[in-house]
């Protein structure tokens, strides 16, 4: 009997320490660490989610839907810390002479809550008593801490992704983004747009990887999104690049290559694979050369000054989305991101073209 309560107590100190090292993987420490607890929950959720999913007939259906699924499942993995750090001290309260596994359970989960309808006498059982009391609390409040950081940092994503529909269009677009530059601003001014998104980008993967449940909060609108955005950004630096000319642009650079390592970082968090290799044709790209070609088309017709060499201008173009294109794509499935031009489903049915907005 000894040596099972001796294995009860060390099991009971694991389950314990689990939870713990779940939560402070989730809420505190500030680097990304993938936590088995969590992961387990954010899957069997989304699983019941894409349950009800199946009888929704629309994307704005699906968008609502989804919209709870975030919330949910972080509000979830309270519960199952607490559940899981009760079956821990069960296991020590048995181990440290509690008389039988109910009122051992009984007194942990009286404890965690600090609801104190279940107590013992005994010295070391009321240290244990005193010690589920404070981690309990603890545990409470740091899930409460942890959501104003979280919207902060949700609230910094969203701005940016805002203030692009007045730049870009809805849903937002590359060719739309730059013909607006040029009728409004100059596209001079476009070296100011690439400074601010390296700086957002860089915010996001840090955000996005230490506060990983902030890639599913989805947008306040349905037709939003930080992976369409992103991708639109990474496309029109990349036609700037590759197609329109004007004399070259450092910051162009640096924004894409703050982008596509933003977007792969995420990715790798979530264990999502992609191609390295940045050779283009050897991994060709998931947009067509005629919808280059199209936005091309579209550019030179509002006056863009279009590189007249556009074979060139379709490698250089690829050469740069091919660092982005595919991790791209699985972030738009993986979050169920809108449809936008060049982002998402890039499957013949269902590309959406770059086309004018009404009345033009």
């Amino acid at each position: 009997m000894i040596v099972l309560r001796v294995l009860a107590f060390i099991l009971g100190f694991a389950l314990l320490a689990e939870a713990w090292l779940s939560a402070i993987k989730t809420l505190v420490l500030p680097r990304s660490a993938r936590d088995p607890i969590a992961g387990f929950v954010f899957r069997s959720i989304r699983w019941l989610f894409n349950i009800r999913l199946k009888r929704a007939r629309t994307y704005k259906q699906r968008d609502r839907i989804m919209a709870f699924y975030a919330p949910f499942s972080l509000l979830a993995l309270l519960p199952i810390w607490l559940f899981i750090s009760s079956l821990g001290f069960t296991g020590m309260y048995w181990a440290l002479g509690v008389d039988d596994l109910y009122t051992a359970f009984r007194t942990s989960i009286s404890s965690l809550l600090t609801l104190g309808f279940a107590s013992q006498d005994r010295m070391s059982l009321t240290l244990l008593d005193f010690t589920a009391a404070t981690l309990g609390l603890m545990m409470i409040a740091l899930l409460i801490a942890y959501l104003p950081s979280m919207y902060n940092a949700f609230s910094r994503r969203e701005a940016a992704v805002a203030l692009l529909e007045v730049r870009a269009g809805k849903p937002p677009s590359a060719v739309e983004m730059i013909s607006r530059y040029q009728r409004i601003h100059g596209l001079d001014k476009l070296s100011e747009q690439w400074q601010s998104w390296e700086t957002w980008f860089t915010e996001v993967e840090e955000s996005h990887t230490s506060l990983a449940a902030l890639v599913f909060f989805r947008s306040p609108r349905s037709d939003r999104s930080w992976v369409a955005a992103a991708g639109t950004v990474l496309d029109a630096a990349a036609l700037t690049r590759s197609s329109i000319d004007i004399p070259p642009e450092p910051r162009a650079d640096l924004c894409i290559r703050a982008g596509y390592l933003c977007l792969r970082h995420i990715a790798d968090f979530f264990n999502i694979a992609y191609n390295h290799d940045p050779h283009y044709p050897d991994h060709p790209i998931s947009v067509s050369r005629d919808e280059f070609e199209a936005a091309l088309d579209r550019l030179e017709a509002r006056g863009v000054p279009v590189s007249t060499d556009r074979e060139q201008a379709w490698v250089d173009y690829a050469g740069w989305r091919v660092n982005y294109d595919q991790v791209l794509i699985a972030l738009a499935d993986l979050t169920m991101a809108p449809e936008s031009p060049w982002t998402g489903d890039r499957s013949p049915s269902k590309t959406i073209p770059i086309t004018p907005p009404p009345g033009e």
